[in-house]
C-alpha cells in the first residue's frame, strides 16, 4: 500500500512528463479557444483533460498513446464545436447558454433570478462590487454565458447595442422604447 516498486514510481515520472508535455503542445495548438473563460461545454472538456491526464499519469492499462491519443480527440472535438458554433450560429445554442437579462433600468427580474437560480442578493453584490450602491443607476445586469454577471450602468449604457443578444430584452423592448424588430432582432 505504501510502496509497490521503483519500477512503479520511474513510470509514473516519465510517462507523467511526457503526458504533461504532451497536453500543453496540444493546448498551444488548439489556441486560446481552449483555454477562454468557461461555459458549460469548455467545463466539461476541462474536467475530461484532467481526468485523463490522471489516467494516463496512475494508470498502467492505458498507455502514454492511448491517453495522448485521448487528449487529442478532447481538443480536437473542442475545437469543432468552436467551429460549428462560430460558422452556425442557431447551433451555438446546442453547446453554450444565451446571456440573461437581470435588471433592466433599476428594476430586477425576479423570474429570471429564479430561473437562473440566482438571488437578489447575488445579484445586488455584483451591483456593489462594480461600485454602485443605487440599483436606479443601473441600466442592466447580465448573467453572461460564462456565468459571470456583466453590470451596465446607465452612464455606460449608450444605445444598448452590446445587449442585443441579451435572453429577455425583446420581451419588454430593451426597457428604452427603442424599435428591436430590425436586423439582428431575434
Amino acid at each position: 500500500m505504501w510502496f509497490d516498486s521503483w519500477s512503479e514510481i520511474l513510470r509514473i515520472v516519465l510517462v507523467g512528463a511526457a503526458s504533461y508535455t504532451a497536453l500543453v503542445v496540444i493546448l498551444r495548438l488548439s489556441g486560446k479557444r481552449t483555454l477562454a473563460q468557461l461555459n458549460v461545454f469548455d467545463f466539461i472538456v476541462t474536467v475530461a483533460l484532467g481526468s485523463t491526464l490522471a489516467t494516463i499519469f496512475l494508470s498502467t492499462d492505458v498507455s502514454w498513446t492511448e491517453g495522448v491519443t485521448a487528449l487529442v480527440l478532447l481538443a480536437g472535438l473542442q475545437l469543432l464545436v468552436a467551429w460549428i458554433s462560430t460558422r452556425w450560429p442557431r447551433a451555438r445554442g446546442m453547446f453554450t447558454s444565451q446571456p440573461a437579462l437581470l435588471l433592466a433600468h433599476g428594476e430586477i427580474r425576479y423570474d429570471a433570478l429564479h430561473r437562473n437560480r440566482l438571488t437578489e442578493s447575488e445579484l445586488r453584490q455584483a451591483v456593489r462590487m462594480q461600485g454602485t450602491g443605487d440599483l436606479s443607476q443601473v441600466a442592466a445586469v447580465v448573467l453572461e454565458t460564462n456565468g459571470k454577471l456583466s453590470v451596465i450602468t446607465s452612464s455606460t449604457y449608450g444605445d444598448g447595442s452590446a445587449l442585443e443578444d441579451v435572453r429577455g430584452l425583446e420581451a419588454r423592448g430593451g426597457g428604452d422604447g427603442r424599435d428591436r424588430s430590425g436586423p439582428g432582432a431575434p
